[in-house]
């Protein structure tokens, strides 16, 4: 793989610590002042010292693709909000070497990773330690970075039941729920809701191999079901890209098979309110995006790598201000 090197804007060229890595770092611009950390020799990480002096600590995501990431905005400011002199980059990590990037970050000694696709699987096959829902999952959102030893995290199940809280209120114990879609974030949200006391938890997939692997996270409450099981649902979620692109009007599930006494939740976020979100609630039936999804499982992944709790408040305001500046574009 290669990363291209890292180069100042006044022409300066930063040298590299001493690992061969370059780090392709697309939504970071470094500043004048780039210099690496004042650290032991097996140990220094890439700094940046503006007004605050050096940052000690560093975290990334990493994807492929990368630049349409939130996570740098939000962590940044959650960063900052908790008075931190710590940054988080984006960087681009193509299919097959997501082993690679775990032993740069290891060596470098970044405190973290947040993980997305395609790497979440090849991660949770590396790290050395895995809690119980990454385990369970077999996939890796968060990565904990203590010394030599990497910890797997998933936290975005916890960050659905979190951001369904936040949103509505809704507390999934003793509810019926449908989930559309079996992939990755799917198999997230029904073992989250089967963790949290949901009574049914129906799988609707066009392939039923991936729809019963699914099911299958919940326990005895998991099963798999067609979309007459939507009516009979007090928590309907949409796990696929259906309504995702800016010329997409298609919907997951048909608005007619639902009613105001539902929720329902689209795990898009961008946009904020797919066609589907958007004609539910013109019928009078809640209805929320994904955005609030996306923030809380980045704050229990702020809050494993700080211990800290983490300012949801100003993460929301980061994340909303990037889109919205995107939007503009």
């Amino acid at each position: 793989m290669h990363w291209p090197q890292w180069t100042d804007p006044g022409s300066t060229t930063c040298a590299p610590t001493r690992t061969t890595w370059w780090v392709h770092i697309p939504l970071w611009r470094p500043p004048k002042n780039l210099r690496l950390h004042d650290g032991s020799a097996s140990r220094r990480i890439w700094a940046v010292a503006e007004n605050r002096g050096p940052i000690t600590q560093l975290a990334a995501v990493i994807g492929s693709p990368v630049a349409h990431s939130l996570s740098p905005a939000i962590m940044n400011a959650a960063f900052a909000a908790a008075d931190l002199d710590w940054t988080f980059i984006a960087h681009e990590v193509a299919e097959g070497n997501a082993v690679k990037a775990l032993d740069w970050a290891r060596r470098d000694g970044l405190i973290g990773l947040s993980v997305t696709m395609p790497h979440k699987g090849a991660v949770a096959a590396a790290v050395d330690e895995l809690s119980d829902v990454a385990d369970r999952l077999v996939a890796v959102n968060c990565v904990v970075i203590e010394g030599d030893h990497l910890i797997g995290h998933n936290t975005d199940g916890g960050g659905f039941i979190d951001g369904l809280a936040h949103d509505s209120g809704l507390d999934p114990a003793g509810r019926r729920a449908v989930v559309v879609g079996a992939g990755g974030a799917a198999r997230a949200v029904v073992h989250a809701l089967g963790t949290a006391g949901a009574v049914d938890i129906a799988v609707i997939n066009r392939t039923p191999a991936r729809a019963e692997a699914a099911a299958a996270l919940a326990g005895e409450v998991g099963r798999v079901a067609t979309a007459e099981a939507v009516e009979g649902a007090d928590l309907v979620v949409n796990a696929t890209p259906v309504g995702m692109g800016p010329d997409d009007q298609a919907v997951p599930v048909d608005p007619d098979l639902m009613n105001p006494g539902q929720v329902a939740v689209d795990l898009i976020y961008h946009p904020l309110a797919t066609p589907w979100v958007a004609t539910l609630r013109e019928r009078g039936i809640e209805a929320h995006g994904g955005l609030s999804m996306l923030i809380f499982q980045a704050a229990r992944a702020f809050t494993h790598w700080t211990g800290r709790e983490a300012p949801v408040a100003a993460m929301e305001q980061a994340a909303r201000a990037e889109l919205a500046a995107r939007a503009a574009d």
